[in-house]
């Protein structure tokens, strides 16, 4: 599949793992990326970190299991956890289902936004997919 079959959604930062951060001002709701939840398959699972948690970037903050396998979240900002997406407890495919929307995993007050600059824009992570992709045709 081609990055333009994925939704990217500009105005929102992503990571090299599949992750999109929203920001907005010092607070930030973080979610997996419509190209990451395509290469998990359905997710059938969430356990999402504790409100009130400080994490660093890159500290495992959550995982996701899903028919295929199970993975770390790790979180691409310094903060801490303001809420949880407590419907996907209930309904995990929602990862799945609206990626950028009711299957948001996070939402984190940041200690430093600046953090943000280290991540992609939607351009740059339109190209790092494509480039991902032209790696698997090989």
């Amino acid at each position: 599949m081609a990055a333009e079959e994925f939704r990217i959604v500009d105005g929102l930062y992503y990571t090299k793992e599949h992750m999109w951060v929203k920001a907005e001002g010092d607070d930030a709701i973080v979610g997996i990326t419509d190209y990451g939840q395509h290469q998990l398959g359905d997710v059938v699972y969430v356990e999402l970190p504790e409100v009130g948690t400080e994490v660093e970037a890159g500290d495992k903050v959550a995982s996701v299991e899903s028919v295929k396998a199970a993975i770390d979240v790790f979180s691409p900002l310094t903060g801490k956890v303001l809420s949880i997406n407590e419907d996907l407890k209930e309904d995990p495919s929602l990862v799945n289902t609206d990626p950028y929307g009711e299957g948001w995993l996070y939402e984190i007050k940041m200690s430093d936004p600046s953090e943000l600059e280290d991540l992609m824009t939607a351009e740059d992570y339109r190209a790092y997919i494509e480039e991902l992709e032209s790696e698997e045709e090989v």
